[in-house]
């Protein structure tokens, strides 16, 4: 594949740029091989810690003089970013897919969602508001508003290795904030892809160095952005074990955390379900992304009057999944990311069957043409005990436990009752069902949908979970609020100065 418009293949790529500024960082050299064939498509070096100080002052002296530019101007420039990714959504796609893994059309996808929350974000260029108030004390006007939080730093993960960057990055932007990604080293040259394509933006417009900063490395990275107390907020996105250990360090020095971690997402097939929506958004939602979504659907609770007819219906539709090259338009699921990934896979299967599951799809390595980078898996589906230890974990592949149930309470508290609190949903006609499961009593997590999958989000609604998955919200709604610090005024327009809460205060 020539991905020249992007880089360079034939050389190792400079694994840190500040805009336009790129430089060779003096770290390890990171071999980015794609798990759709096992080729090497590229490496890219990596920061020390001298590369990454000297990255953050850069992005510090771009803060000064971009929060000066007023919001709606912002915008224009994210504007004109939504512009370039339409131009190269073709190529960043194929790109997305054979470094990810994931199907042309779910890379193509990915590339479409950073466009459409460019569209967003231009909107909300102009409608970044506050509240007036009415003051207790005559004469006086109170009011909030908003304003840039400074430095934002951005932890993305393999598994969308693009668009929940841009998530961040487009709204911290027209918030007035400059950014700092560090990509997953599963997926560095997709993030050297997108960081030119802002560049040329930047660029054009006359835009100081430092408004977007990439830095290429591993945990290390990671490490040295929550730790430093020039970036008032991280945005992580990976899992729970990272996300925690984030969030401790960015606590210890009282910053902010937006935390997208973990996900054990459940669809409840109630007695009343319309099956042939039911099935497809179950077989979509497991086997999608090859099960790498936080938002895959890992658990089917199934109520007892229709379990076994929702059972054969699976198994039906599991055979027609085609498994091969993603970006193969034909092709239903593509490959793991590495060989960490089908090992976690092989031990999740091992720790089933050892608790007394029963598999009725079963799964295993895929061997032969097409599938000589052993990466490649079959999509498998488990009949469980809903409190068997392995079912309550998250494995980012594909297996689907299969749950029975008897009444819809029961099936709630099933759903409830794992750590993770992402996304959920029920299958079912029966208006009464579906608003108990979207009320305080019913779906513990931070989406619940009624008809839908688990998997798949719209840029308007706020994303995000609770409970282990670490309460963050991204893209749309208030979301854009933790990109900026509050401030509540008050203007004593009398010749007067009264004081609050009826105090005298006379000299």
């Amino acid at each position: 594949m020539d991905f020249s418009k992007y880089f360079d293949t034939n050389k190792i790529q400079a694994g840190v740029s500040t805009g336009s500024n790129w430089w060779n960082g003096k770290g390890e050299i990171i071999s980015s091989y794609s798990p759709v064939d096992g080729k090497l498509i590229g490496q890219i070096d990596t920061a020390t810690k001298d590369d990454f100080n000297k990255a953050i002052e850069q992005a510090e002296i771009a803060w000064k003089q971009w929060r000066l530019i007023p919001a709606p101007k912002r915008g224009e420039i994210v504007r004109q970013i939504g512009i370039a990714l339409r131009d190269h959504k073709e190529k960043l796609g194929s790109l997305v897919s054979y470094e990810m893994g994931k199907s042309l059309q779910e890379g193509l996808g990915e590339v479409q969602e950073m466009i459409d929350i460019c569209d967003y974000a231009v909107g909300l260029s102009r409608q970044l508001h506050g509240l007036t108030m009415h003051s207790e004390r005559p004469g006086h006007r109170m009011y909030e508003q908003y304003h840039p939080i400074g430095l934002v730093g951005i932890i993305s993960a393999f598994n969308f290795p693009v668009a929940v960057w841009s998530w961040n990055s487009m709204l911290a932007w027209v918030c007035g904030n400059v950014c700092i990604w560090k990509p997953s080293e599963k997926t560095p040259l997709c993030a050297v892809a997108c960081q030119k394509i802002i560049v040329d933006v930047l660029s054009k417009n006359n835009l100081p160095e430092g408004i977007s900063v990439l830095i290429n490395g591993g945990r290390e990275v990671g490490e040295w952005l929550a730790a430093s107390t020039k970036i008032p907020l991280i945005s992580a996105t990976g899992s729970t074990k990272m996300g925690k250990s984030v969030a401790m360090t960015v606590g210890q020095r009282l910053g902010k955390s937006l935390l997208e971690l973990g996900g054990n997402n459940a669809i409840i097939i109630s007695g009343e379900a319309d099956l042939n929506i039911a099935i497809r958004g179950s077989v979509f939602g497991a086997i999608g992304t090859a099960g790498q979504r936080c938002t895959t659907t890992r658990r089917l609770i199934v109520h007892d009057s229709i379990y076994s007819a929702v059972k054969e219906k699976l198994v039906a539709a599991y055979k027609q999944i085609k498994i091969g090259n993603p970006l193969d338009s034909t092709n239903h699921m593509g490959p793991l990311i590495d060989q960490q990934a089908v090992t976690h896979y092989l031990n999740a299967i091992k720790s089933c069957e050892t608790a007394g599951g029963n598999f009725i799809v079963k799964g295993g390595v895929l061997e032969g043409p097409g599938y000589e980078s052993g990466c490649y898996v079959k999509p498998c589906i488990a009949e469980v005990k809903h409190d068997l230890s392995i079912v309550h974990q998250e494995t980012f592949a594909p297996i689907l436990y299969l749950i029975r149930y008897h009444d819809l309470n029961e099936a709630i508290a099933i759903q409830n009752e794992v750590p993770q609190g992402l996304s959920s949903s029920i299958m079912t006609t029966n208006l009464r069902e579906a608003e108990l499961f979207l009320s305080a009593e019913g779906s513990d997590c931070g989406i619940a949908n009624v008809n839908i999958g688990t998997s798949g989000a719209e840029i308007g609604g706020a994303f995000g979970g609770e409970k282990e998955t670490g309460g963050g919200r991204e893209s749309g709604s208030d979301a854009w609020k933790i990109y900026m610090r509050r401030q509540t005024n008050t203007i004593n327009y009398s010749t007067n100065l009264p004081l609050a809460q009826g105090i005298q205060f006379e000299l």
